[in-house]
């Protein structure tokens, strides 16, 4: 994709739904008693991936036109033994909370993902697994996929988690729904918390006070509507180009803001951005609102400890707004990137070096000194949505043209984020 400097940005968009969202209302309805209707479903491969696994487990999910999804859910002991691999494709979210959902089930299966899926570890999500009884086998010393899962009956446990993972916690979520017993989790810091409010949505009894969570099992699960918001992540890459590119305003409808989510907006804002949030209402326990960014003068900032879960996914872009930030950006305690998708540190810090930034590498994040030219590069994406979406926005202000390889990446969580990038030039 070939990506030239923009002078101003302006107009009004949607993005896609939120992928985290879309990922548990399939999930979820499946294990519900009825069907599931969901509106603004991301169509994205990653959540494809999701739908193709339930229907190998024996359940009827219709795609229908303007991005709806009908789940026919078969209850919480309706699933099949699939008579093929589950194949997660890149998709972390399907990968981990599938292994907690299938321990509990009474047949056996295999789970398997692409070559990034097969290098990202599992071990985290399947130790207290097995602490709750489970029978999961892999590569590794039971740490990379493929993975065979053995259902077998599921006890609680009380479970300190090592760190602030939504996936760790919802695969012990979905197993405790299993379990004889109640389970008690303790996060380090507040992850994103999708799966508390849904799986209450849906009629489960989960307690949070603090970081502490309460899960007591119940028979049943009742379908719902669901009407999945705009993805903060997607909707990151264009809060961060109309911030940076002059002349520029971007209003970006119906996003979701849980606060689990929102630690972008908090430092962009404490670095100048000019950020309004409005239309605040509440979808199925999430709240939603429309989001207007207006070009700013940035200054560096420093983010670290309890935020970082709240924007883990976006510190590639976060990245790109302090290399056009007057002063020092520094990011740490962020080694949880180091097994996305890509080592998306290494990936941040080598891109961004291509086009003249002065970054270097930490063990734990980067350091950005920013508010030199960006110059034009020749940008790889690794394959990693987030990587190709946040090079375009560096793009955008370079001195010249850009080219982003591998841009195909993008459609994992955003089909047709070029298109609207293109949509706002003026």
């Amino acid at each position: 994709m070939i990506i030239s400097p923009a002078k101003s940005l302006k107009g009004e968009i949607t993005v896609p739904g939120d992928k985290s969202i879309s990922h548990r209302a399939v999930m979820f309805g499946s294990i519900a008693n009825g069907i599931t209707e969901i509106d603004g479903f991301l169509m994205g491969e990653d959540c494809l991936s999701t739908i193709d696994c339930f229907r190998k487990l024996g359940i009827h999910i219709e795609i229908l036109p303007g991005n709806k999804v009908k789940v026919h859910g078969k209850g919480m002991y309706g699933l099949q033994p699939p008579s093929d691999i589950l194949y997660t494709g890149n998709s972390g979210t399907t990968t981990r909370l599938l292994l907690g959902l299938l321990a509990g089930q009474n047949f056996e299966c295999t789970i398997d993902g692409d070559e990034s899926i097969r290098r990202r570890p599992m071990g985290r999500v399947i130790k207290p697994l097995k602490l709750m009884g489970a029978d999961i086998s892999g590569q590794k010393d039971d740490n990379l996929c493929p993975l065979a899962v053995k259902g077998q009956p599921l006890h609680g446990i009380r479970y300190e988690l090592p760190i602030a993972s939504a996936q760790l916690k919802s695969a012990l979520l979905l197993a405790s729904l299993y379990a004889e017993g109640n389970t008690f989790l303790i996060e380090p810091e507040k992850s994103r918390d999708h799966s508390e409010l849904m799986l209450n949505y849906f009629g489960a009894n989960i307690i949070t006070h603090e970081l502490g969570i309460h899960s007591t099992p119940v028979s049943e699960l009742y379908p719902q509507h669901i009407t999945v918001p705009g993805d903060i992540s997607s909707a990151a890459y264009f809060i961060v180009a109309g911030l940076i590119v002059p002349n520029s305003e971007i209003t970006i409808k119906n996003v979701g803001i849980n606060p689990t989510r929102t630690g972008i907006i908090d430092v962009l804002i404490s670095m100048g951005g000019k950020i309004d949030i409005s239309n605040t209402k509440t979808l199925n326990n999430e709240p939603v609102a429309d989001i207007t960014v207006k070009s700013s003068s940035l200054a560096g900032t420093t983010v670290e400890g309890a935020i970082i879960p709240r924007l883990i996914d976006e510190i590639p872009v976060i990245a790109v707004a302090a290399a056009a930030a007057k002063g020092t950006t520094v990011i740490k305690d962020a080694q949880e990137l180091k097994v996305k998708e890509s080592n998306r540190i290494k990936t941040v810090v080598t891109e961004l070096s291509k086009a003249g930034v002065d970054i270097q590498e930490t063990a734990d994040g980067m350091i950005i000194n920013g508010g030199n030219p960006i110059t034009g590069a020749q940008f790889e994406s690794y394959n990693d949505h987030r990587i190709a979406m946040s090079m375009a926005v560096a793009a955008l202000i370079a001195e010249s043209e850009s080219t982003v390889n591998g841009a195909e990446a993008v459609n994992i969580s955003f089909p047709g984020y070029f298109e609207i990038l293109k949509s706002l030039r003026v």
